[in-house]
């Protein structure tokens, strides 16, 4: 009896240590972080605040670029990367594509720092006379939903364009030749077309609609680790409040992360705003119009609602 006795103890003890490291390993070796050029992230990478963050637990974290938001979303999408941030635009695509993508927090733009540019001498003066012009934008970015309403304030339909899809690199190179006569862009591109090209601004973010950019995650990294989700949207938070009142640091770290002309970097970091924010009832509406905008003009595979997607964080929860 004693002997079996020992004998089971010996058997629970060996699963125990068994199942301890399964346990103890119910976390990621590493978070993979998405950005792109512009934002305020080599500042944040500068300061190494979210490396500190979860250094303690064991966690590396890994900085991913992208040239724009709809690559970026489809890396989260397929696992590649956890975290990121984009436009309003690009999570729609992806959510109507059937991407596994959460909204997990947001930034309410101010809406300066995206628009429509035309080259210095360009007929054009007003949106209603883009008809007929061919307009470069990337195809499910945020500046395809500049494009969009700006036109559908116009009163012209996308058939009274002709759409330019192209990359911010293969856009800029269009603009400077004048293959384009139009350019709806975001900074640091729009910064950049301001100062080296001496674009003009035909219309704002702000004067069309109501613009977010949004901090997105991977669906099965948010289930499984809600926690470590609400730990990287509380200090972006502090790191935006932090970039809100030390533009030229934010600036500085751009411009030498980059490459990026300082003077452009400036421009478009004064005109930024970097609080980051639970999606809220107002957010979620806007975002739903952008997804409503798109689906009546065909141009993503179905209608969508944005909430089923919304990942609820409650700061300091």
């Amino acid at each position: 009896m004693i002997a079996r006795r020992q004998l089971l103890t010996a058997a629970l003890l060996l699963a125990t240590c068994m199942a301890a490291p399964a346990h103890a390993e119910d976390k990621p070796k590493e978070i993979r972080i998405g950005t792109q050029k512009g934002g305020f992230f080599p500042a944040v990478r500068q300061r190494q605040t979210i490396e500190n963050a979860f250094k303690p637990l064991g966690i590396e974290i890994k900085w991913i670029d992208f040239q724009f938001g709809p690559p970026l979303l489809e890396a989260i999408n397929v696992g590649s990367v956890d975290f990121g941030f984009v436009g309003d635009t690009p999570p729609i695509f992806a959510q109507a594509g059937g991407a596994k993508i959460r909204y997990v927090a947001a930034v309410k733009s101010d809406g300066d720092n995206q628009a429509i540019v035309v080259p210095k001498d360009s007929p054009i003066k007003t949106l209603a006379d883009l008809k007929g012009k061919r307009v470069a934008f990337g195809k499910g970015s945020s500046a395809h939903n500049l494009l969009v309403a700006s036109l559908e304030k116009a009163g012209l339909s996308w058939s009274d364009i002709t759409p330019a899809p192209l990359a911010p690199a293969d856009a800029t190179a269009a603009f400077v030749k004048g293959s384009v006569d139009a350019w709806s862009i975001w900074d640091p591109y729009f910064a950049l077309a301001e100062l080296k090209e001496n674009a003009r601004v035909l219309v704002f973010d702000k004067d069309v609609h109501k613009p977010n950019a949004f901090y997105i995650a991977n669906t099965d990294f948010v289930e499984k680790y809600p926690s470590l989700v609400a730990r990287l949207n509380t200090i972006f938070a502090s790191e935006g409040a932090w970039a809100n009142s030390h533009h030229d640091e934010v600036a500085k770290a751009q411009a030498e992360a980059t490459g990026v002309d300082i003077e452009a970097v400036r421009r478009f970091v004064n005109r930024s705003t970097y609080s980051v924010v639970p999606l809220d009832t107002e957010v979620i509406r806007s975002q739903q119009a952008v997804a409503d905008r798109f689906a009546k003009l065909g141009l993503i595979p179905k209608p969508v609602n944005v909430s089923d997607i919304v990942w609820k964080w409650t700061p300091g929860s």
